[in-house]
């Protein structure tokens, strides 16, 4: 059962069959179906405390960790990291926001750490 306290940010998926949640206190990326089965669960000890969560165009999925100062790139399943998008060595301190801007194709990631924005560039 996910309790109201346990749901930190939520994203839908761009077909609209799924819905991403990660849960700041549990550390996790939940993946539920459109009618609210949940299909996966995501922990990795490089998502501490996961603040942003964005899904791009194309269905990446995109999270933050904010004690574990990391940007992730999760498969569309919810199951997998595909990739470590950013950590400390890029800059990355204390993430609050991520977004995936397709006009300048660039990830563009919050931060609490003197409210600075980083922003990345992708291919």
């Amino acid at each position: 059962m996910l309790l109201c306290f346990a749901v930190w940010k939520c994203a839908v998926s761009p077909t609209g069959d799924r819905l991403y949640i990660i849960s700041y206190w549990h550390n996790k990326l939940l993946t539920l179906a459109r009618d609210g089965t949940l299909l996966a669960t995501y922990t990795d000890p490089a998502l501490v405390r996961p603040t942003g969560l964005h899904v791009t165009p194309a269905g990446q999925v995109l999270v933050c960790g904010f004690l574990s100062h990391t940007v992730l790139q999760v498969g569309w399943e919810g199951k997998s990291k595909l990739a470590t998008l950013a950590t400390k060595r890029h800059g990355v301190r204390l993430p609050l926001s991520v977004c995936y801007s397709s006009t300048t194709s660039s990830i563009i990631v919050g931060q609490k750490w003197d409210n600075t924005i980083l922003v990345f560039r992708v291919e």
